[in-house]
């Protein structure tokens, strides 16, 4: 099982571009020395970082859906999952990590739709495994869900809903991908390895990160720019 060890190699590769946008808030990266993150947000409490260093075996993993929910193995276009159960279920961090990004509004517009605006209202986690989990769709996120806040695994984030580009279908778009830009890069956040047999595990019980298969990714494709 690869460690968290990863996650540095993942930061000096991948974490180059800066970014900033209108409908999310973003966390901002520590230097090495830091020991805390501010939320860019104005009067944020610093949070901490991911922790590098602890074993990928000691974490713990949850399903991403509280209950009642289904989901398939294949998606369209990109490798994610769309995973259904009532709007407004719990949606939950799937490990323990850092926020990086949450977005509060709902921009999409049908006549117009562009790769940025199709999750509606979502959050990134930045695990302390070194990979990033993206939910989105959402319903409304959890109040003090914001960038630079550490949760647990099994924390509620929010609640699934219809947002964005769902077609009025309640459900969770599920996306898991090397942190690269850590936000704005939508079409790495979306997903990039198909999260079908992490999802299997976790709705087991079992403890399965992502970080060898996401490495693997890294080292084959790094961090693509935009299409």
């Amino acid at each position: 099982m690869a460690r968290l060890a990863a996650l540095p190699l993942l930061a000096v590769l991948c974490f180059a571009a800066g970014c900033g946008s209108a409908p999310s808030t973003a966390y901002q990266p520590p230097h090495p020395s830091a020991k805390a993150a501010a939320s860019p947000a104005a009067g944020a409490t610093p949070a901490p970082s991911a922790s590098p260093g602890k074993p990928t075996g000691a974490l713990r993993f949850v399903f991403p859906v509280a209950t009642g929910a289904s989901y398939g193995k294949t998606h369209s276009e990109y490798p994610a999952t769309d995973i259904f159960a009532k709007c407004g279920t719990a949606v939950r961090a799937v490990t323990d990590g850092v926020i990086l990004e949450i977005n509060l509004v709902d921009r999409f517009d049908l006549k117009h739709p562009t790769g940025a605006t199709k999750g509606g209202l979502s959050v990134s986690l930045l695990g302390d495994d070194g990979v990033r989990y993206y939910g989105s769709h959402l319903l409304r996120v959890q109040t003090g869900i914001k960038a630079g806040v550490r949760v647990s695994a099994g924390q509620q984030l929010g609640v699934v809903g219809h947002t964005g580009n769902a077609s009025g279908i309640c459900h969770l778009h599920f996306g898991i991908s090397a942190p690269c830009a850590q936000v704005d890069d939508w079409w790495i956040r979306r997903g990039v390895i198909w999260p079908a047999k992490y999802l299997d595990a976790w709705h087991k019980g079992q403890n399965l990160s992502a970080i060898s298969e996401i490495t693997a990714w890294h080292a084959k494709h790094g961090c693509p720019k935009a299409p």
